[in-house]
């Protein structure tokens, strides 16, 4: 019996001592296990397979590393884009990824400041905020460019122009694509008497807001001969308007995106003249760099501009019009 009783305590000694080295090496090993990295993306919506391009990238290596990515679409909803940003705080997000649905709405600014004074980074994507101090990161396309890039265009296609400028004015990146369009226009001799623009139409970047707005438009006299939307989704939009009226005249119809709906309709509607290319791919590839250089505290550039490029009905045929660049 006494045998069977210092068999008993000398297992217990050898089970107390494995179960102390294993806790032990556990809690030198846990500290090197990498920790989850958490992102917030909202986009201004989704029904725009531009932002799903950025996106899916984003996806890529998020997934590779084997972190979390939650995505939200708040339909051009400020109000509920500023309910899913609370949500990215009480996640405990590293970082949110914001597509700012009113780069000027104050409301959307006090959220995003929140969310700072949690120590959450942010990243401003495609479209910027009004406030300067609250991104860490801003990564867009050259908008102003793309501006220049259509009124180049414009001027040299035609001496004279009627314009229908379709926009959306919540976008502070369209409105810089506005100013690049409208400072090449009048860097031109006696532009004024030359170029005018007719009218306005606030399109939300939207096809099918487009289409009813154009097709109303046209409908009516009107001495329009152009149509410069600063965006695809809008010039799709106004291209499927006029087809829908048959006009028995040209209109010329610029868009900006490089989408692959605006490439083939390049290739085939001869009202199509011209898009700026952005590219999504990057914008997302760089996006997803940022993040994890902020994550991890490392110094990422405050500014990122992706260059953007001019596809035409001459030269589209050297481009694939199956998807985005």
């Amino acid at each position: 019996m006494q045998n069977k009783w210092k068999f008993n305590l000398k297992s217990l000694i050898i089970f107390a001592f494995i179960l102390t080295i294993f806790v032990y090496l556990s809690y030198l090993w846990l500290p090197l296990t990498p920790r989850k990295i958490k992102i917030g993306a909202t986009y201004m919506t989704l029904n725009n397979s531009f932002y799903g391009v950025i996106n899916e990238e984003l996806k890529k290596k998020v997934n590779i590393r084997g972190d979390i990515l939650y995505t939200r679409n708040p339909g051009l909803n400020v109000t509920k884009q500023c309910q899913e940003i609370d949500d990215f705080i009480a996640k405990k997000v590293d970082v949110i990824v914001i597509n700012p649905v009113d780069g000027e709405n104050h409301k959307l600014a006090k959220t995003l400041f929140k969310a700072k004074k949690a120590g959450i980074k942010i990243i401003e994507v495609d479209s910027q905020l009004k406030n300067k101090q609250i991104a860490d990161c801003s990564i867009v396309s050259d908008n102003y460019q793309a501006g220049k890039l259509i009124a180049s265009n414009l001027i040299k296609k035609a001496p004279r122009a009627n314009i229908v400028l379709l926009e959306h004015g919540n976008a502070l990146s369209v409105k810089e694509r506005y100013q690049g369009f409208s400072d090449t226009l009048k860097s031109q001799n006696n532009y004024q008497n030359n170029y005018h623009i007719l009218t306005k139409i606030e399109t939300l970047g939207q096809t099918e807001v487009t289409l009813p707005k154009v097709k109303h438009y046209f409908a009516l006299a009107t001495t329009a001969n152009t149509i410069v939307a600063l965006d695809d989704q809008s010039a799709v939009g106004a291209l499927a308007a006029l087809d829908a009226l048959q006009l028995n005249r040209p209109i010329n119809v610029y868009g900006i995106d490089g989408s692959a709906t605006m490439k083939r309709l390049l290739e085939t509607n001869p009202n199509a003249q011209a898009t700026v290319a952005q590219s999504p791919i990057n914008l997302g590839k760089k996006t997803a760099n940022a993040c994890y250089q902020l994550a991890f505290n490392k110094p990422v550039k405050r500014n990122i501009i992706v260059p953007v490029y001019l596809l035409t009905q001459k030269n589209i045929q050297n481009y694939d019009v199956s998807g985005w660049q």
